[in-house]
C-alpha cells in the first residue's frame, strides 16, 4: 500500500477544495493515485467547492457578535441573496461571528477557529459550499476592545438577529453610566451606518487622502484666476467642508443635525456622568469593493434548464 504523505494530501486539497480528512481517505482508498482520488471525491460530491470557487460571491451577510467590552464583525459572502436567506447559512454566519471574538481581527486565525467545537471555520465553509452548491467566502473580519469602556453596534437591513447588509461596531471609553454610554454608542453606530465616515478625527484621517483632496481643490481654485494667497484660503475653506463630510466628530449628527457628533458626544458625557470618548469603529457594507459580473439572466436560465 502506498505511503500517503502530507504533501499529497495538500496537493489533493488544492485540486479539489475538499476537506483534509476526505482527501486523506480518498488517497488511501485509491492507493495514492492522485487522479483516481480526484474522481473518488467527485463521485462522492466532495469536490464541489473547487468547481464553485471561481464564481463571484458578492451577496451573503454581515455578522456581529459582542460582549460587554468586545465586538467583532465578519463578512461571509455567497453568490445569491437566496442563500443569504437560508436558515442554515444564517446559523453558520452567526457561529462564525461568535468565533471572531477570539480571532481578534485576524482572518487566518478565524479560519482556523473551531466551528461549534468541531472542524475549523474554513473546513465548515467548504463543506457548506458542497452542501448548498454555491461559492462562499469568508472575506474579512474586524475586532474592537473597549477596555474599561463599552462597545455598541448596529445592523442595517437586518435579516436575523446580528445579521444583515450593513454592520457597525463602535468602542467608547467612559467611566460614566454604562447604559447611558451604550445608548449613545448605539446612536453613533447608526450614524456611522448612514454617513460612512473615514476616520474618527482629522489627525487619524489618511494623509494621502487629504493630500489628494488638497491637490484637486488647488487645481479647481486656480481656475478662478485669483492670487495665490486667495487660492490658499479658498482651498483651506473647502478642506474644512471636506472634513465635515468624512471625519466622524466633525459630521452633523444624524440624530441632531444642528450639532456635530463631537458636540453630541460632549452632551452625552454630561448625561452619563463622565466624559465619553469614541476610540474606534468599523463599518462593513455587504459586497463593497467586489467587482460583480454582469450576467446574462436568460442564458443562465437556459443553462439551468439544460442541466449545464
Amino acid at each position: 500500500m502506498a505511503t500517503i504523505t502530507a504533501a499529497m494530501v495538500k496537493e489533493l486539497r488544492e485540486k479539489t477544495g475538499a476537506g483534509m480528512m476526505d482527501c486523506k481517505s480518498a488517497l488511501n482508498e485509491n492507493d495514492g493515485d492522485m487522479e483516481a482520488a480526484v474522481d473518488w471525491l467527485r463521485a462522492k460530491g466532495l469536490a464541489k467547492a473547487a468547481k464553485k470557487a471561481g464564481r463571484v460571491a458578492a451577496e451573503g451577510l454581515i455578522g456581529i457578535a459582542e460582549t460587554d467590552t468586545e465586538a467583532a464583525l465578519v463578512e461571509v459572502n455567497s453568490e445569491t441573496d437566496f442563500v443569504a436567506r437560508n436558515p442554515t447559512f444564517q446559523d453558520m454566519v452567526t457561529a462564525i461571528s461568535n468565533a471572531a471574538i477570539n480571532a481578534k481581527g485576524d482572518i487566518e486565525k478565524l479560519g482556523a477557529e473551531a466551528y461549534k467545537g468541531g472542524s475549523s471555520v474554513a473546513e465548515t465553509l467548504k463543506e457548506m459550499v458542497g452542501s448548498i452548491g454555491e461559492n462562499m467566502t469568508l472575506r474579512r473580519t474586524a475586532y474592537l476592545d473597549a477596555g474599561k469602556g463599552v462597545v455598541a453596534s448596529y445592523m442595517h437591513n437586518q435579516a436575523a438577529p446580528g445579521l444583515g447588509k450593513i454592520g457597525v461596531i463602535v468602542a467608547l471609553e467612559s467611566t460614566g453610566d454604562v447604559d447611558a454610554v451604550k445608548g449613545f454608542g448605539k446612536q453613533v453606530a447608526m450614524h456611522i451606518a448612514a454617513t460612512n465616515p473615514q476616520a474618527i478625527d482629522t489627525d487619524s484621517l489618511d494623509q494621502e487622502l487629504v493630500e489628494r483632496e488638497r491637490t484637486v481643490l488647488t487645481e479647481q481654485a486656480k481656475e478662478s484666476g485669483k492670487p495665490d494667497n486667495v487660492i490658499e484660503k479658498m482651498v483651506e475653506g473647502r478642506l474644512r467642508k471636506f472634513y465635515e463630510e468624512v471625519v466622524l466628530l466633525k459630521q452633523p449628527f444624524v440624530h441632531d443635525p444642528d450639532n456635530t457628533v463631537a458636540k453630541a458626544m460632549e452632551a452625552a458625557g454630561k448625561d452619563a456622568g463622565a466624559p465619553i470618548k469614541i476610540v474606534g469603529f468599523y463599518r462593513y457594507a455587504l459586497g463593497e469593493g467586489i467587482e460583480k459580473e454582469e450576467g446574462d439572466f436568460a442564458a443562465e436560465v437556459a443553462a439551468a434548464a439544460s442541466g449545464a
